[in-house]
C-alpha cells in the first residue's frame, strides 16, 4: 500500500501510483513517468521509485 503523503514534504502521492506502475510494468522510462505526473521534488519520486507491495507477502499471515 502506498503512503498517501510524501513523508518529507506532505504531497499527496498515492493518486499517481497506479498510472506510475501501470506505466512502468509496460516499459516506460521511470524518470519520463515521473515528470509527465508532475513529481518534480526528489522526495517524491523516491516514494514512488523505492516503493515495494508487501500487502501480497502479509496477507496470508492474518
Amino acid at each position: 500500500m502506498i503512503p498517501v503523503r510524501c513523508f518529507t514534504c506532505g504531497k499527496v502521492i498515492s493518486s499517481s501510483w497506479e498510472e506510475f506502475r501501470q506505466r512502468r510494468d509496460a516499459g516506460e522510462d521511470p524518470k519520463q513517468i515521473l515528470d509527465d505526473l508532475g513529481l518534480s521534488r526528489y522526495c517524491c519520486r523516491r516514494m514512488l521509485l523505492a516503493h515495494k507491495e508487501i500487502i501480497d507477502d502479509l496477507n496470508p499471515f492474518q
